[in-house]
């Protein structure tokens, strides 16, 4: 059997050189958001993609993530896409709606064209909770879009 798996982390599975990502971030609890695309540029820039390789594109809110990942994902251009965002809890049920439409979209975009996306969506009960997980959620999107984009060039 061969398994289309590049090996352990640090092998070229991680390596981001040549890549184009684009990031779309939304501007709600901008706190937050801005500090997860900070981690997850820095993190792209340390695993070896070219600076001018990433685009970040801002959107208003979570639910308009998934039109503007179709906006790039119509350029072709791009290796992989990375969704950020963060939804907290509030007293109503537009919290579930926000939380379930903004996922489904992401992963309706991932499929429709055959395009990674690392879906950096926080949704939590709190934003001490967004907060405690910024920073290692961006990161993993890099590592996610890295990892993903490789294992598509390989299949």
């Amino acid at each position: 059997m061969q398994i289309a798996d590049q090996g352990i982390a640090g092998d070229t599975r991680l390596h981001g050189d040549q890549l184009t990502i684009g990031i779309v971030q939304a501007r709600f609890n901008a706190s937050v958001t801005h500090a997860l695309t900070t981690a997850c540029h820095n993190e792209l820039i340390q695993l070896g993609v070219p600076e001018d390789n990433i685009t970040v594109v801002q959107v208003p809110g979570a639910l308009e993530i998934p039109v503007a990942l179709v906006a790039l994902a119509d350029q072709v251009k791009f290796d992989a896409l990375i969704a950020v965002g963060c939804i907290v809890r509030g007293e109503t049920y537009h919290f579930e709606c926000v939380a379930n439409e903004s996922a489904a979209g992401v992963s309706r975009v991932a499929l429709d064209y055959q395009i990674p996306i690392a879906n950096a969506i926080l949704a939590t009960n709190t934003l001490a909770q967004a907060v405690a997980r910024q920073t290692d959620k961006g990161r993993d999107a890099a590592r996610v879009a890295v990892e993903m984009a490789r294992l598509m060039e390989s299949i």
